[in-house]
């Protein structure tokens, strides 16, 4: 069995301190657990603000942030999908998920490939596009790394299962317009499209599907719709944070997964 614990709450825009305390205070309220992996959301220690992301991005290795989680993965003895943070390299700013093992050594990292600039969004604007697709290789199993708007593109979260990833995971900052936030029946239209939109993705790929969202009111415009899950290869969700900040703990048995998989080799059928 693999220990998840998913976080999920409202990051204070611009103070990374106090996002990375947030994130602390969470995992050591559930160290008397088995905490194989813990998942943080997308952009977690800025908030959604792209003055927060020019002035305090890091750098290639992640910097004071990934500094400050790899010391809780050796305390907690925990692997950490570290949300993601702005990677300034070179004149290009990436949206980057860092993945640290148990020893707090950084083991891959994805910069997110679909920046969200539809409907509004405009994160290409100031960030470069990844273009490489990226499975983690941990003590336990695999795990496929994805970022927000990735789930909209069914292709990436099926290659990362063809790559042997037996978890795809979901930092995210998913958000709606306030305006839609506010009215409870379009709010439950989103929600309920969220929900089937991550649950088919687990089904068509035979996965377990982690997302960790924020919640709340993101700024003026947007808010995020929560909603962190855990869903089980068959679509089942095991785990749903709804609105709440709080940590989600679920534990995933792969041995069954792969049984599945003698059975119905989905990944290898075209």
């Amino acid at each position: 069995m693999v220990g998840i614990l998913d976080i999920q709450f409202n990051p204070v825009i611009g103070d990374k301190q106090a996002n990375l305390k947030t994130v602390e205070n969470f995992i050591a309220k559930n160290s008397d657990k088995k905490l194989d992996l813990v998942v943080i959301p997308e952009f977690f220690s800025t908030g959604i603000s792209h003055d927060a992301f020019e002035k305090f991005p890091e750098d290639a290795n992640g910097g004071e942030t990934i500094a400050y989680l790899s010391e809780l993965a050796k305390k907690y003895k925990t692997n950490i999908v570290c949300g993601t943070v702005i990677e300034k390299n070179g004149n290009n700013f990436y949206n980057t998920c860092f993945v640290l093992n148990r020893q707090g050594e950084i083991v891959c990292k994805y910069s997110k490939i679909h920046l969200f600039n539809y409907t509004g969004g405009n994160e290409g604007e100031l960030i470069t596009p990844g273009d490489k697709a990226v499975v983690a290789n941990l003590d336990f199993g695999k795990v496929g790394l994805s970022v927000c708007f990735d789930m909209r593109y069914p292709l990436l979260i099926r290659k990362l299962a063809q790559m042997g990833a037996q978890i795809v995971v979901l930092p995210t900052a998913w958000v709606i317009p306030n305006k839609i936030y506010n009215n409870d029946k379009s709010k439950r239209f989103e929600r309920d499209i969220w929900l089937a939109m991550n649950r088919t993705r687990a089904y068509d790929n035979m996965v377990y599907v982690v997302v960790s969202n924020e919640t709340g009111k993101a700024n003026e415009n947007v808010s995020s719709l929560g909603s962190s899950l855990i869903i089980s290869p068959k679509g089942e969700i095991l785990a749903d944070a709804k609105d709440e900040q709080t940590a989600l703990y679920f534990d995933v048995d792969l041995d069954v997964l792969e049984k599945m998989k003698l059975q119905y080799p989905i990944t290898s059928i075209d």
